[in-house]
């Protein structure tokens, strides 16, 4: 049976009262993180049983409107006056929404697992074809199933938030959906606050090789993670993330698999959030909604990776992760003597990006939190990469989506990683 989706047209969703105009600028972290690039990515919402969802979805747009009364700018469009300056116009036009109706219910779609048995462009939200999505800040779309549940499509630009910033607008629709008078918290922009030091030489362009990687999505569980965590507690007498656990597993199973020269360089790369670093800078850095993320990682041989127990992996990521906020304010400061925005593009870098914390998962529009949340970004081919879940609940641990190995070494991987999952 073809599975089909019915859109409506992108209707804008104006803020639900007046708002101020003019233009805002955004943060020197906003320009040289994050680019114009768009994130994509699901909310699936399961029900226990067909219900009237007009009435739902008629309250998730007020939310919308309600919320943009507080997060005014989200309503505008981002624009660029000035070459390599980009900011957001607050012309209070709305965010662009599409209604839409699926075929199916969710388990005859398989839960929107992957595979997916629904085309992603069908899920996801666009502007009218008149429109350049790289204006938007951002987008929803929400599909109703036949069994009364939902997907929440969102795409948002990564020029105005991070991660934690798109959840906390979101939240704020929800609460605004809910009935509450304001949100919970207070937004403020205050780009300018953040200091805008010389910018480190650029350096030569990296050049890119198109891999073919295999897609596989592993669940690691809450047993493995802790029996490692214990491990290095006792050890190091020192605590560690599941971040720094799962990390290591894979940095670790990935040399093995590949087998590099033993003297070649293998690269662990990642952002590391630093709002709590911003206290001096932001009036209130809970109520920050732009980016707030800097690059950290990790440089080592094959051969002391292969041989390192994973104990001396999660110490190196934690001692990355410590070295990445001296780094960071030695940048705010305007000390940095190279860019760290730099990442070697070749298949002895892995990428990994944690979405298990962000928050989209406690996102309520009014029909209760989300079973799962994935990120739809996946066609990004020119350089290893892990991102991790999330699994759909009730389930518990850390789901990777993996695009990290090519066909040759997806077999030893699998197995390494099946060990220590």
């Amino acid at each position: 049976m073809a599975l089909t989706v019915t859109k409506s047209p992108p209707a804008l969703i104006p803020p639900a009262g007046p708002t101020p105009g003019g233009s805002l600028p955004l943060s020197s972290i906003d320009k040289t993180a994050a680019v114009r690039v768009s994130v994509d990515f699901i909310q699936v919402f399961p029900a226990d049983a067909p219900r009237d969802q007009g009435p739902l979805v008629a309250t998730m747009r007020k939310g919308f409107a309600k919320a943009l009364v507080h997060y005014y700018p989200v309503a505008g469009r981002i624009a660029e006056p000035v070459q390599g300056e980009p900011e957001v116009e607050c012309t209070g036009e709305g965010v662009w929404f599409v209604e839409a109706d699926a075929s199916c219910s969710l388990e005859e779609a398989r839960n929107l697992e992957r595979p997916l048995s629904i085309p992603k462009e069908e899920l996801l939200p666009r502007p009218p074809a008149d429109v350049r999505l790289e204006d938007t800040v951002l987008l929803a779309q929400v599909t109703k199933f036949t069994c009364g549940g939902f997907a929440v499509g969102i795409c948002f630009s990564h020029l105005v938030f991070d991660g934690q910033g798109a959840a906390q607008f979101l939240k704020a629709v929800g609460e605004m959906a809910r009935g509450l008078p304001e949100p919970s918290l207070k937004p403020i922009w205050e780009r300018d606050a953040i200091p805008n030091p010389p910018k480190p030489p650029l350096g030569p362009p990296p050049s890119f090789t198109a891999f073919n990687f295999e897609k596989p999505v592993v669940e690691i569980s809450l047993d493995s993670i802790k029996r490692v965590k214990d491990q290095v507690a006792s050890e190091t007498s020192q605590k560690c993330s599941t971040f720094d656990v799962v990390t290591a597993m894979i940095f670790k199973c990935r040399a093995l698999a590949i087998g590099f020269a033993p003297d070649a360089e293998v690269r662990l790369g990642f952002a590391a959030g630093t709002r709590h670093l911003l206290n001096d800078k932001l009036s209130s850095v809970e109520g920050y909604y732009g980016n707030c993320v800097y690059p950290g990682g990790l440089t080592k041989t094959s051969q002391e990776v292969k041989e390192a127990s994973l104990v001396e992996i999660v110490t190196a990521i934690r001692e990355a992760k410590d070295a990445l906020s001296t780094r960071f304010l030695d940048w705010m400061s305007g000390g940095a003597k190279e860019n760290h925005y730099n990442v070697s593009l070749d298949y002895g870098t892995l990428i990994v990006t944690d979405w298990s914390h962000v928050g989209f998962n406690e996102v309520d529009y009014g029909f209760g939190e989300p079973g799962y949340v994935f990120t739809m970004n996946d066609d990004v081919n020119i350089v290893p990469s892990v991102v991790y879940l999330k699994p759909p609940k009730p389930k518990q641990g850390i789901r990777l989506v993996l695009q990290c190995v090519e066909a040759q070494h997806s077999a030893v991987f699998s197995e390494e990683l099946q060990k220590l999952a």
